[in-house]
């Protein structure tokens, strides 16, 4: 999207089901889980550039052995510093160690990152300062193995302070409000009750070197997840791992999160994306499969596995947002969900131009639009083939019309592009303007000055900052006749809070033409009304979208009308219209991932009601803060 706004976080998670002496001998080297983790993340770095991190557990190594490692980093190109790193671990071991190298005992009793479990998280920072600190994954450590606990995730809560709330009743004192630091210590918390309750029923019967094993064996992931996230509300797909080898990857109720599993006789592999499992293993699409909303897969230490219902789920509301502009388009299904898009925008093209294709010149921006693009193109050819047809079959044209008719194309070109040198999130919000306005440059002499009309393709419009401090500028220069800004996604109303950074209700073009409107037709008492009536749904937590009833004064075509004037340059002559996606077509496009809040305001938990309703409360108040 031309707006830059925060990803999602990703989540790799690698359990091998053999000894490590096992892929010695198959693949003649140590490093076979490391790679494979290696590529798991590098084909997922669309979901972190603010930091990156990896943990690693060897089961059954001997007391007073090392037996959890972890790195994190922050660095310009955090994977590749990371796994340089872990490589070396490596490069010295086998100089040192010769034939050992191969040895599975001297290799996990003298190198670090052999274990058996392994656990990558690539941030996409929603909240905090881009720290180490703030990498997952998380550590929570104690002598005991089955205390320790290591937790990363892709996930946002929107009940932060009701779960900090939560632990300092329980006798916690957690470091920070956050919702890392909450997720951890909550589930941390009933990782030691679940200790605590098997060592009592025991204790009696075993010494305490015995009851370890028996607690080992015993601990039940799938109670302490049922008992530690009850109270969650919002988006998650965590993953975490205990220090003697039991894993999970926990799945919110709705299905919000994504979280994708394969499993053979070697291994069990769990990424947030199906491209980094299907190019990591060479497997088949069909054989990766989604864990199910409101389920955890649970990994036994001693490799039983399997996916359990740890909290009753939902009805499936997937991230739309998520799937369709962040995730890789390299997946089949969001590869045509995509093309799917961009062809059921042609009605309303077609219209905008007054079906005039021969004086219109199509294009796209940014480089993540080009899918979208490519089945809008389909969908022209259609429209174009549906047309010969008709008109052959009506009115028998002449030879020479025939020929034309049958040579015409629609004239596509690359018309802006973006100057990867230069990068808007690098500075703070009150200087971003005057880079984005040297970011994007245009191709000049492709359009016929005051006769053309020019249609570009974006995968959606958030806060039109690019479009009315960049973009619209250049494309006024070449003087085309009409510029119609199309968005594949339909019109970004209300705050997401489960994952993507939008909190700020004030900074969505489309509210800001809302309210607008609203001022213009002299409606100003209705926004204190809101104001009043979501003031009072925070208190009594009614679970309802009040700002919605504002949206609802307007048609969206009317929205879209007044996001043009918005952005439209005071010296751009051409004409210009904003067409924006219908829900009820990305619907379509996407029938299996129905998560729309962010266009519809239909937040699928109470908390995703009170941020509505909260952000709109800070935007009357004047606060410029996150509404969660």
């Amino acid at each position: 999207m031309s707006d830059a706004i925060k990803h999602e976080c990703g989540i790799a998670l690698v359990r091998l089901r053999k000894p490590l002496s096992y892929y010695i001998e198959k693949y003649g080297s140590p490093t076979y889980a490391v790679s494979k983790m290696y590529i798991l993340m590098e084909k997922q770095r669309n979901r972190g550039q603010d930091g990156v991190g990896i943990a690693n557990i060897k089961i059954n190594q001997r007391p007073g052995l090392r037996y959890i490692s972890r790195y994190r980093s922050v660095d310009p190109e955090p994977i590749k510093v990371i796994f340089d790193k872990i490589g070396r671990k490596y490069k010295k071991a086998k100089k040192e160690g010769g034939k050992r190298y191969y040895d599975e005992r001297w290799m996990k009793e003298n190198c670090a990152f052999t274990g058996e479990v392994w656990l990558g998280h690539l941030r996409y920072g929603t909240h905090g300062k881009n720290s180490i600190e703030n990498c997952h994954p998380f550590l929570r450590q104690n002598n005991w193995r089955s205390r320790n606990l290591v937790v990363a995730g892709n996930f946002n809560m929107t009940n932060v302070d009701e779960l900090f709330d939560k632990l300092v009743k329980l006798g916690q004192h957690p470091k920070e409000k956050v919702d890392t630091v909450t997720v951890m210590e909550k589930i941390g918390h009933f990782l030691d009750e679940e200790n605590n309750e098997i060592f009592r029923k025991y204790k009696d019967h075993y010494t305490n070197q015995e009851i370890t094993e028996v607690i080992e064996s015993e601990i039940d992931l799938h109670r302490v997840l049922s008992r530690a996230c009850k109270d969650f509300d919002g988006g998650y797909a965590m993953a975490g791992m205990t220090g003697h080898g039991d894993s999970f990857v926990a799945r919110d109720p709705v299905g919000i999160r994504p979280a994708y599993l394969y499993t053979d006789d070697e291994i069990i592999v769990v990424a947030s994306e199906k491209t980094a499992i299907k190019t990591a293993f060479n497997v088949e699409y069909s054989q990766i499969e989604e864990i199910k909303p409101g389920h955890a897969l649970i990994i036994k230490k001693n490799g039983d596995f399997g996916q359990f219902q740890f909290i009753e789920p939902q009805e499936k509301k997937s991230c739309s947002f998520e799937r369709i502009y962040f995730s890789r388009g390299t997946d089949p299904d969001i590869y045509n969900e995509r093309k799917s898009l961009g062809k059921l925008l042609i009605p309303q093209i077609l219209k905008s131009i007054n079906f005039d294709l021969k004086n219109t010149v199509f294009s796209y921006i940014p480089n993540t639009a080009e899918t979208a693009f490519l089945g809008m193109l389909q969908g022209l050819e259609d429209y174009l083939s549906s047309k010969r047809k008709e008109i052959i079959l009506d009115h028998k044209p002449h030879m020479g019309d025939l020929g034309e008719l049958l040579s015409f194309r629609p004239r596509v070109e690359k018309i802006v592009l973006k100057d990867a040198k230069l990068r808007t999130f690098i500075t703070d919000d009150d200087h971003r303007d005057e880079l984005v306005a040297h970011v994007y440059d245009t191709t000049y002499e492709v359009i016929q000055k005051h006769v053309d009309t020019l249609v570009i393709l974006d995968d959606s419009i958030v806060r039109g900052t690019t479009l009315e401090k960049s973009i619209l500028t250049m494309l006024g220069r070449l003087e085309p006749k009409k510029v119609v800004i199309v968005s594949s996604a339909p019109q970004i109303r209300f705050p997401d809070c489960y994952g993507i950074d939008m909190s700020k209700m004030r900074e969505f073009i489309a509210f800001r033409a809302m309210v607008a409107l609203i001022k213009e037709q002299g409606k100003d008492d209705l926004l204190e009304e809101v104001y009043d009536r979501c003031k009072e749904a925070l208190e009594s937590n009614d679970n309802i979208n009040h700002v919605n009833r504002l949206y609802k004064e307007f048609s969206d075509d009317e929205i879209s009308s007044k996001i043009a004037e918005i952005v439209k340059p005071s010296d751009m002559k051409a004409e210009l219209e904003i067409i924006y996606q219908t829900v009820d077509n990305l619907h379509k496009a996407c029938p299996d991932h129905l998560g729309d809040w962010y266009f519809t305001g239909d937040f699928p938990t109470l908390g995703g009601m009170n941020v509505t309703n909260r952000s709109f409360v800070n935007y009357m108040e004047g606060k410029l803060v996150r509404a969660y």
